[in-house]
């Protein structure tokens, strides 16, 4: 079970990742959105969906700081564990808080509003559960470790995330890990193998062009590239 865990279930999520994106790109094209439902309804959607994606984007953010920014960095600029562990206490409670708040609201929406509650699929109710148990899990098993310097992840859960990229997985550091995170990382590499199949798939289709590209410039088209224009009854030239 822990290789199976440790091991091999981070690929098998890999590849049910990068399959269903290739497999949605080539087959399900005009699939590949987010079912919007703001034609239904709009006032709460316009508050849910900020709160929500500003969430969740703060959640993804302070995932990859614990995971890919070792102690030794941290250390190297004053800042030590129990410092580190306030500030990911508080801010991973808080973006957790926010993103719950955002789902929260999102539920409420799909089930009070018919039209929307009509549009919802199964694969939606799927979508919302693994993601709140995911976000959930990590704050429970955040807060149940908070007291002193609290759980340092950062020498079990990070080195065996970097051991997946060398294809060298370290199973062993993750047996003392405490329950909690455990199934907060298998139900986390669920989540992430199940979102090319549901209306997560859009988070790849995000404009990121648009932080860069130029400001859109209107302009009137010039009456001579349009050519000799037929005079017609009613559009006749002022002072004809």
């Amino acid at each position: 079970m822990t290789t199976f865990l440790w091991a091999v279930l981070p690929y098998a999520a890999f590849v049910l990742l990068i399959a269903g994106l290739v497999w949605r790109r080539r087959y399900d094209r005009f699939g590949w959105t987010t079912r919007s439902s703001q034609v239904y309804e709009s006032k709460l959607l316009n508050i849910a969906s900020p709160v929500f994606h500003y969430g969740i984007l703060f959640v993804l953010a302070g995932h990859l700081i614990g995971i890919f920014v070792p102690e030794s960095w941290t250390n190297a600029v004053g800042v030590n564990e129990r410092a580190y562990h306030l500030f990911s206490l508080i801010g991973g409670t808080g973006a957790g808080i926010l993103t719950v708040a955002g789902i929260a609201l999102l539920v409420y929406r799909r089930r009070t509003k018919a039209p929307v509650f009509k549009a919802t699929t199964a694969n939606d109710k799927t979508m919302y559960l693994f993601l709140l148990a995911a976000i959930i899990l990590g704050m429970v098993a955040k807060l149940s470790h908070s007291s002193g310097e609290g759980y340092d992840y950062r020498t079990t859960i990070g080195p065996w995330a970097h051991s997946l990229f060398t294809l060298q997985p370290k199973t062993e550091l993750m047996v003392g890990v405490p329950t909690l995170y455990q199934i907060h990382a298998v139900v986390g590499m669920l989540l992430i193998a199940m979102v090319p199949y549901t209306r997560l798939v859009h988070m790849f289709s995000a404009p990121l062009q648009y932080l860069v590209r130029p400001y859109v410039v209107y302009r009137s088209r010039d009456p001579r590239q349009l050519g000799p224009r037929p005079d017609r009854r009613g559009w006749e030239r002022a002072g004809m």
